[in-house]
């Protein structure tokens, strides 16, 4: 089975080095926290008083991206929650997680969507650990995050931007 993938693949690339195309290469260079925030501004009440309604959290995710180098860019997904009740901020955690890619060959209409969609998708488990880890260290059960499809983010954000240069307002 093996075998087939792998003659599969290079028949891929056989039939783009025909077509004059040259195969896409991708590699993940680095990955790293750029940015990390961890607040915890009302332990005191908290501690003092007795538990109550569950928390209500807010979550906040953007991803940016960047070219370093001619081959070399950066994708960085931008995270931010809050957790709050009725006695004020439980915590309030900022994390900006990015990974370095170098991409050759890669078409110019398919990069922005490959550094938006896919190189957020090879990163993101790496940020989710993190925070799990961090609300943990905290003094709070960990915060586990549900898998985020991308490529619905990159839709629904050029849908955003294409209806407020239609209506004439700018985002």
């Amino acid at each position: 089975m093996a075998d087939d993938d792998t003659k599969t693949a290079a028949k891929g690339s056989e039939a783009a080095d025909q077509a004059g195309q040259k195969p896409v290469e991708a590699r993940v260079v680095g990955q790293f926290i750029k940015d990390l925030s961890f607040e915890n501004p009302n332990i005191g009440k908290l501690l003092s008083s007795t538990p109550g309604e569950a928390p209500n959290i807010k979550l906040e995710i953007n991803v940016a991206a960047k070219r370093l180098q001619p081959e070399l860019f950066e994708s960085a997904i931008d995270f931010k929650s809050v957790a709050s009740n009725a006695e004020g901020t439980i915590y309030d955690l900022e994390l900006v997680y990015a990974g370095l890619f170098q991409l050759k060959n890669v078409p110019d209409q398919a990069l922005e969507p490959f550094l938006l969609i896919n190189c957020p998708t090879l990163i993101f488990p790496f940020l989710r650990r993190l925070v799990a880890d961090i609300t943990r260290e905290g003094g709070f059960p960990p915060l586990m995050l549900d898998p985020i499809d991308f490529g619905q983010l990159f839709l629904r954000r050029k849908n955003e931007l294409a209806a407020a240069a239609a209506s004439g307002k700018p985002n």
